[in-house]
């Protein structure tokens, strides 16, 4: 049977890209004789084999995954976040709030508005619906204070480093809090606003020059060279 896309057409997860003896490439998943894309890319058909080309800065949520989000909308019992995907994160009331939300006298805006960000967890995806989002655990829930700033999700894990290296590093070197979402979006909370800027500087750094040997050293010597 043919395939149903036309070389390199944009394609977005869950896309039914062919069906019949096709192999699955990278990022495609096979069901049965069906094969569907897992990301949002390019696809394309090479000796039998459908592969789908990621588009860099797409973040595809996973169960487990910590992200920062930002409120875009405000349902009566629910908000939904940004969390720089194709999907909109939505959080109920019942995984933010310790009480139940009362709709006939609260409004949801009173607790999280449109353009605030919070740090929440996906609990629940399936490529068929809105991933679902919790604030109900240590460490989670609305930021208050600090810096966010985005870089491309796939180089969250050498801003992370092995075993937590790098981002231990500019921990201590900084003495700023930083949390790493997976999608790309970083909290810097610092004394000051200096600080926060210069750790922002350095993961920028890290995101241009993941590629190559010896960041480790090089970030230190930043932090250490610019730190007032």
């Amino acid at each position: 049977m043919p395939t149903n896309f036309s070389a390199r057409q944009l394609v977005v997860p869950g896309f039914l890209l062919a069906e019949g003896k096709y192999e699955a490439g990278p990022n495609v998943y096979k069901e049965g004789e069906r094969l569907y894309s897992t990301v949002i890319g390019l696809a394309e058909l090479r000796n039998n084999t459908v592969t789908v080309i990621p588009l860099r800065g797409c973040y595809i949520p996973s169960v487990g995954d910590i992200v920062i989000g930002k409120v875009v909308d405000v349902i009566t019992t629910a908000w939904m976040l940004d969390i720089r995907s194709p999907w909109l994160g939505v959080l109920f009331a019942k995984e933010h709030l310790s009480k139940p939300l009362n709709v006939m006298k609260e409004d949801a805006r009173d607790y999280l508005d449109v353009g605030e960000m919070i740090i929440a967890k996906v609990i629940s995806f399936d490529r068929t619906k809105n991933p679902a989002l919790t604030t109900k655990e240590q460490g989670l829930g609305k930021i208050q204070r600090g810096t966010v700033i985005e870089v491309d999700p796939t180089r969250v894990p050498r801003i992370i480093g092995k075993k937590g290296s790098m981002i231990s590093m500019l921990k201590k070197d900084s003495g700023c809090q930083i949390y790493v979402g997976q999608n790309g979006r970083i909290w810097i909370s610092g004394k000051n606003r200096e600080d926060e800027a210069l750790v922002a500087g350095a993961i920028k750094k890290i995101e241009a020059e993941a590629h190559t040997t010896g960041l480790t050293d090089r970030i230190h010597e930043y932090l250490i060279k610019n730190r007032m």
